[in-house]
């Protein structure tokens, strides 16, 4: 289900057809996909509170549902841009995000002795969606332009099927362990005067820890987010003068990294606990930033460093998850989940754009160079301020009310 939801991050194969077909932007081909980010962290919370109350399975399904009826729905709009926000960045994205926290807040449930590595296993599958995606969209869309008006809808609808049958599919096996169940020979987490006891969304609200999460997710986001969004043109240009690989298979190994980083952080945290993680994650964003991205002089180079970002960020989506049930409880984590993922969801809609901002006036200025210097040492900073915030984590010490 994950590698299918993964298609999100595949919406960049769109935008050149669509630019060619339609004379459209670059803003106007992003749009549907800013757009995708804030729907899909708006539809978790819906999505977290009801799969808590009615189950994984019916709340899967009915993602599964509207993500098939929103490409669909895009296969009949695709020719304005208003049509393609609603129907993929709305639509469509409201049903990624239905989907997806139900397999993560059912797997916490059923390991909750292995956390991290269960989560990071869970959403590795949508970290390397595009792997599968990528090469098949390029595959269905084509390169003949005067085909486009004709592929790019019937894209759409091959999406719809295969969206209706996977996703709805996969989610006829979820079904969550009875109440009080715990693994053979496992005792639980030690008591810690109330740490770690089921608390409602309401009561999560009302911890200075969920903001301080909302900070570090914030801030820990914002390096990946903005570093991989900035990777396309970069690799375009050094491509030409490189023939180790094209643009396109660079971000497909970038896509790798993301999904081990998830699979992997997530494994450290259990063994060696969640800061020493975090921790680790900052180190890794600050190193790629100044050490790699800033020096990059060649297409070996630049992708070495993006593939580290890409790597750090997968951490945050297993870690997160992991830190709600750590916190608040695992009864509630559909919920309490949801509205922490509104720290991915506003990041990806605000702080990228921050940063392109910065790319705009350097490019008018005739100082690429610069102004990639200036995004690079601006998102170690971030990285720094995120493990300083990490560093005074602890959960709450109090009891349900």
């Amino acid at each position: 289900m994950q590698v299918l939801l993964g298609v999100i991050y595949s919406w960049s194969i769109f935008r050149g057809p669509l630019a060619t077909l339609h004379g459209w932007s670059k803003a106007q081909t992003i749009a549907p996909y800013r757009y995708s980010l804030l729907t899909f962290a708006a539809g978790m919370i819906v999505a977290g509170f009801w799969q808590d109350r009615k189950g994984p399975r019916l709340v899967a399904s009915v993602g599964g549902l509207l993500l098939a009826a929103g490409c669909l729905l895009a296969s009949q709009m695709s020719g304005t841009v208003e049509g393609l926000v609603f129907s993929y960045g709305v639509v469509a994205a409201l049903g990624v995000g239905f989907a997806y926290v139900t397999p993560i807040a059912t797997c916490i449930k059923w390991f909750p002795d292995k956390r991290g590595m269960i989560v990071g296993l869970a959403v590795m599958g949508f970290g390397v969606g595009p792997l599968l995606f990528g090469p098949l969209l390029e595959a269905l869309i084509g390169k003949d332009p005067a085909r486009l008006g004709e592929t790019i809808p019937r894209t759409f609808q091959v999406l719809a099927a295969m969206f209706f049958v996977g996703v709805i599919g996969a989610a006829q096996f979820y079904k969550v362990p009875p109440p009080g169940w715990k693994p053979a020979g496992w005792a639980g987490p030690a008591a810690k005067s109330g740490a770690g006891a089921d608390l409602a969304p309401s009561q999560a609200l009302g911890t200075w820890q969920f903001y301080l999460l909302w900070v570090v997710y914030f801030l820990g986001t914002s390096v990946g987010l903005t570093a991989i969004g900035e990777a396309t043109p970069l690799l375009q240009e050094m491509a030409k003068s490189s023939a180790a690989m094209t643009a396109g298979a660079a971000l497909g190994v970038m896509s790798v990294f993301n999904g081990l980083g998830r699979l992997g952080w997530g494994s450290v945290s259990d063994r060696f606990g969640r800061k020493v993680a975090l921790f680790g994650m900052c180190a890794a964003s600050i190193t790629a930033c100044m050490g790699i991205l800033r020096q990059a002089n060649g297409f070996g180079m630049l992708l070495a460093g993006l593939c580290l970002v890409a790597f750090a960020y997968g951490g945050y989506l297993a870690l997160m998850p992991s830190l709600t049930a750590d916190f608040f409880g695992p009864k509630n984590v559909g919920a309490n989940y949801g509205l922490l993922f509104t720290a991915w969801g506003i990041c990806g809609f605000v702080v990228p754009g921050y940063f392109a901002a910065i790319m705009d006036r350097a490019r008018a200025a005739g100082d690429l160079a610069g102004g990639y210097s200036e995004v690079y040492w601006k998102l170690a900073v971030l990285a720094l301020i995120g493990a300083a915030a990490a560093a005074a984590l602890k959960a709450p010490r109090r009891s349900p009310e």
